[in-house]
């Protein structure tokens, strides 16, 4: 019998390091599309803003609304980038038809999730990094009141939207479905999720619906990681993304061991 050109234990660490570093050379490519035009987008929102609302303090705090804002624009862009990386992805596999590269090699559904995710998790942080030293400069908050919870808030939230890119990217056929879930599903996440106001300040029952939103702590818990003012408790917040991202995980895993939409 012939032996294999190398050896593959257990876990395939070449392969899922192989198909992490495709995916990160896919963005860091082109970073002006990718890492500098969300820093962009959130530069805008915030002379926008800056220039609307000036050194006004929030209702009941003696934090200015910069201050407060910034964070809420960090993350943001995070988690649109994150989702963004792994949906289109899987698209363009579809559409250009090479997404054999990815079913073919002797990869199990959990390395090419794990490769795939973290690679939107690394385009995350890489925004996260250059959008809030930028953001900084032009008067939000510099660096974090608690930095590692502030590690911890990006990663999972970059996780979570990862694995939902990745499904969405497994389940649309082409860009205009993706095109559908971003417009429709997720842009309206995450402008209602208290990026731009304080959820405690909305009126009832709306206050209480915010909860529900994911993405909300999400923002809510960076938000307090980096200015120490949140409207949700920090570490329940920090358990239910924990939750949403095994069961994200999961159904992931699942979705790819079956080959659904991805073998013929």
């Amino acid at each position: 019998m012939p032996l294999r050109p190398i050896q593959i234990g257990l876990i395939n660490t070449i392969g899922t390091w192989t198909l992490y570093q495709r995916e990160v050379m896919r963005f860091v490519k082109i970073l002006g599309q990718t890492v500098a035009a969300p820093m962009t987008t959130a530069v805008l929102f915030m002379a926008v803003f800056a220039v609307a609302v000036g050194d006004r303090m929030l209702d009941g705090s003696d934090l200015s609304y910069v201050v407060f804002l910034g964070p809420g624009l960090v993350m943001m862009a995070v988690l649109q980038n994150a989702f963004a990386n792994t949906s289109t992805s899987m698209v363009i596999g579809k559409v250009q038809g090479n997404i054999v590269d990815i079913i073919m090699p002797p990869l199990s559904p959990l390395e090419v999730m794990v490769a795939m995710v973290a690679a939107g998790v690394t385009r995350g942080l890489m925004v996260a990094v250059i959008t809030a030293a930028t953001l900084a400069v032009l008067g939000s908050a510099g660096w974090p009141v608690h930095p590692v919870l502030a590690v911890v808030f990006l990663i999972l939230g970059a996780t979570a939207m990862a694995l939902a890119g990745l499904l969405t990217g497994i389940w649309a056929d082409k860009f205009d479905n993706l095109a559908t879930i971003t417009n429709f599903i997720v842009q309206p996440m995450v402008f209602l999720s208290g990026t731009f106001y304080a959820v405690d300040q909305l009126p009832p029952p709306f206050d209480q619906i915010a909860l529900y939103n994911p993405v909300f702590h999400m923002i809510d818990g960076y938000r307090y990681a980096v200015i120490g003012s949140a409207s949700f408790p920090p570490f329940y917040a920090a358990m239910i993304l924990l939750g949403i991202c095994l069961i994200l995980g999961v159904i992931c895993w699942l979705v790819l061991k079956k080959g659904y939409k991805l073998k013929a």
